[in-house]
């Protein structure tokens, strides 16, 4: 809080200094010599634009360092991590209208974004996204590109490997790109204090004092696509893709005290996860006479993998009498579908769109710690919807509705549930001029149980927990409202708002005593509520050369359920300062996470600072950077539950992490368009969790 308060005394301060008309003579002289422009926004009814600058480009590696130097108001980026969010939520981001993943947009060569589409109060087409980045992409017609980029730590197994390259003839394109994360026995400890309420009243209080542990996260991905495009008439693509997870793991040992007289308890907690997800996608576009088109899109994934959990206590720091031990071994075959068809009817101005779509998981898992025991479970969504768009002069308004309706069922119980939701939206904007613009925004979205809420087969946890789905709870409805002013005036721009949203049944876990066992199990609570400001300036401090860009977010939250009413309140916020001149560029963030409320836990993320420093020498990019140098490393989250209140942090041994970084970038040939994905069909496989702390 301390760090977050002396960050916004500085941004008042340049504030101030930026408001004064007068500037001295040597920074005049200096801007006479700068013809490199900043980038451009243009303000649309359900988008901001941004045109990267040339200065932006040949200051970026690759597709997720030029978003960051667009600098747009509440969007924060972290090239070293791979994150983008805004406000603290995920946002959904995509290559020329199609879903992509960070590591596709790390791939795409600077020099061939024509825009970035930024979309913060999403329509019904984009089915329950918070935020969307679009990227705009062209490649040459005769020729190709090539982009290679490693990042590598000097203190632990920590490194980024990525080549993308793309191969044109006409109207085709083929491509083929590869990535790679590396992450490996990255030391790592957990301080955890916990207390169980016992069904007679008494309390047991638990503290763990660390003893080591270790996190890995080893992921690649290979992909080959191939497009054909007609402008204006037809567009084709086609991709396979392959994705494979070595072992996710995280080991925390640590000795364990308890009130009743209990000491030195062994505690070694193993959680690992591992599998090959390939997939498929197809989509095609054709444009129709009188400004219509139609567009439909296909996607399809398996998913083979296993998901374990080792748990034992053990007396005298392992020496003695095992207290308690859990095994949990799961191997899933799961399959996910998805299809989706849109059509689009222009008018000059305004717009209508209609779609629908369907989603269909089948689910297979084996608990091999229950003797090879089988269970199988089907989820099927449909939604259809229709929006129409509608300019009058400094005014735009959207309006739609949508229907979703969601089944889920288990083969070997018969138990499921399924209902159906109704999706409005409605969208106004009041533009008085370019610079300036009042958005109102009102959304809603369906979100169904994941497969570990309604699993039906009971874990344990430890000595006391035991955790078990509940296959009778239904589809949660959210909603959202949100009122925000953009502005943009010669070097400051930037955004403020306020955002209430509800979700009157959220799916939540709920706890209580079966006989010795204290079981947690999920339901349709009596709903979570929160309301939120932020302010989000973004500075041009000396044109070409020095950047500020921040956000101050406060909430407050209320979340009802059984037996318990909970508050939170919260600051969070972020801020960044890039220096950049004669191929030099300087990157300072730091990162307050978001503490998010969910059933009776408060948890959060990564609190992170960086410092990177990179310089641009023709066709190369050489950089250096350290993760947390004046913060200390920490994610977790904190318990109200009566029966189990506790306290847990994750923190790592190899912070301030330092690296090194260096990237190749190369085109050839003529430009023009690539291929622009309109729908996106959805079709990501789930996966079994095993329970733990």
């Amino acid at each position: 809080m301390r760090t977050l308060l002396s960050f916004v005394l500085i941004f008042l301060i340049i504030l101030a200094a930026v408001a004064q008309d007068s500037a001295d003579t040597l920074a005049t002289q200096q801007l006479q010599e700068i013809v490199i422009q900043a980038p451009r926004v243009i303000r649309k009814a359900d988008m901001d634009v941004y045109h990267p600058s040339q200065s932006a480009v040949e200051h970026s590696k690759d597709g997720l360092q030029l978003l960051g130097n667009l600098m747009i108001p509440t969007l924060f980026v972290n090239d070293a991590l791979g994150t983008v969010t805004s406000g603290g939520r995920d946002v959904q981001v995509r290559i020329n209208g199609r879903e992509a993943t960070i590591e596709q947009v790390q791939q795409l060569l600077p020099e061939t974004i024509k825009r970035v589409e930024w979309i913060d109060n999403p329509g019904l087409r984009y089915n329950g996204a918070t935020a969307v980045l679009n990227f705009i992409i062209s490649n040459p017609l005769a020729g190709g590109s090539l982009m290679t980029d490693a990042q590598q730590a000097l203190n632990a197994a920590w490194g980024k490997y990525r080549t993308a390259l793309k191969i044109n003839n006409g109207r085709s394109q083929w491509g083929a790109s590869a990535n790679f994360k590396l992450t490996n026995h990255m030391s790592a400890y957990r301080e955890y204090r916990e207390t169980f309420l016992l069904p007679d009243g008494s309390a047991i209080e638990r503290t763990e004092r660390p003893d080591g542990g270790y996190l890995s996260d080893t992921y690649g991905g290979l992909q080959l696509d191939y497009s054909y495009i007609k402008p204006d008439t037809t567009v084709f693509w086609v991709a396979l893709h392959g994705y494979k997870q070595w072992p996710e793991a995280s080991l925390y040992r640590s000795i364990m005290s308890q009130t009743d007289g209990l000491t030195d308890v062994l505690i070694s907690d193993f959680d690992t996860q591992n599998g090959f997800t390939p997939s498929f996608a197809a989509y095609w576009e054709q444009h129709l006479p009188h400004r219509q088109l139609i567009a439909v899109d296909f996607s399809g994934s398996l998913y083979n993998g296993r998901t374990k959990r080792d748990y034992s206590e053990q007396e005298d720091a392992g020496s003695g009498a095992m207290l308690s031990q859990v095994h949990t071994s799961i191997k899933d075959r799961n399959q996910a579908y998805g299809i989706e068809a849109d059509y689009i009817k222009n008018w000059s101005q305004s717009k209508f769109t209609a779609g629908i779509s369907y989603k269909a998981n089948r689910n297979r898992s084996i608990y091999e710690n229950l003797g090879g025991e089988i269970f199988h479970q089907r989820q099927d969504r449909l939604y259809f919807f229709g929006e129409y768009f509608r300019r009058i002069r400094n005014v735009s308004l959207t309006a739609g509705v949508g229907a979703q309706y969601t089944s889920f069922k288990f083969r070997e119980t018969g138990q499921g549930n399924d209902s159906w939701n109704i999706r409005p939206q409605f969208t106004f904007a009041y533009r008085p001029c370019q610079t300036h613009q009042l958005r109102l925004n009102f959304t809603s979205w369906q979100t169904p149980p994941t497969l570990a809420e309604t699993n039906i087969v009971p874990q344990q946890v430890d000595g006391f927990q035991w955790v078990q789905g509940n296959p009778d709870i239904h589809t949660s409805r959210s909603y959202m409202l949100t009122l925000n002013y953009n502005y943009d005036i010669k070097r400051l721009s930037g955004s403020f708002g306020i955002r209430a949203f509800s979700s009157p049944d959220a799916i939540a876990p709920y706890s209580y005593w079966s006989d010795a066992k204290l079981m947690t199990s999920y339901e349709n609570s009596d709903g979570l509520q929160n309301l939120s400001f932020w302010i989000a300036p973004s500075i041009e401090i000396v044109p070409g050369w020095i950047w500020l860009q921040a956000m101050i977010q406060y909430r407050a939250e209320r979340m009802k359920g059984t037996g318990y009413r909970l508050y939170n309140h919260d600051w969070s916020g972020q801020g960044a300062i890039v220096l950049r001149h004669w191929g030099w560029q300087m990157l300072v963030l730091y990162q307050r996470a978001q503490r998010d409320l969910w059933g009776q836990k408060v948890s959060w993320g990564e609190d992170v600072s960086l410092i990177e420093l990179e310089y641009n020498w023709k066709k190369w990019q050489f950089g250096a950077g350290v993760i947390c140098p004046f913060t200390k490393y920490d994610q977790g989250a904190r318990s109200y539950d009566p029966y189990h209140t506790y306290d847990k942090h994750i923190r790592m041994t190899d912070y301030p992490k330092v690296y090194l970084s260096v990237s190749y970038n190369l085109q050839w040939g003529r430009q023009r368009r690539d291929a622009r994905k309109i729908v996106n069909a959805e079709a990501e496989v789930t996966k079994s969790s095993a329970a733990g702390r």
